[in-house]
């Protein structure tokens, strides 16, 4: 039996979620990363763990932007979310 009509997204939006999945993840998990590294003193210890939190944090956002509804606001959300982490840490720095 197929799917309702309603419940399946465009081409269009198909796309936005799986690159705002891809990429904007892992721009979103890459921020955090940097900006833990700088608020907290032990910055090797967030270094040396940082492979493997940053891959479990970039499937859940992964997962994330395919629950939204629209791709556009996931990217946005996901790069204003990332512009804000950098921006912390370039105040830091």
């Amino acid at each position: 039996m197929p799917a309702k009509k309603e419940y399946l997204t465009t081409s269009g939006q198909r796309a936005l979620k799986i690159s705002a999945g891809i990429l904007g993840g892992y721009f979103f998990a890459t921020a955090i990363h940097l900006f833990i590294a700088v608020i907290f003193p032990f910055r090797n210890e967030v270094l040396l763990t940082a492979p493997f939190s940053f891959f479990i944090l970039w499937v859940a956002l992964m997962i994330l932007a395919f629950l939204a509804r629209n791709g556009w606001k996931i990217w946005g959300i996901y790069l204003i979310a990332s512009v804000f982490f950098i921006g912390i840490v370039y105040i830091i720095k």
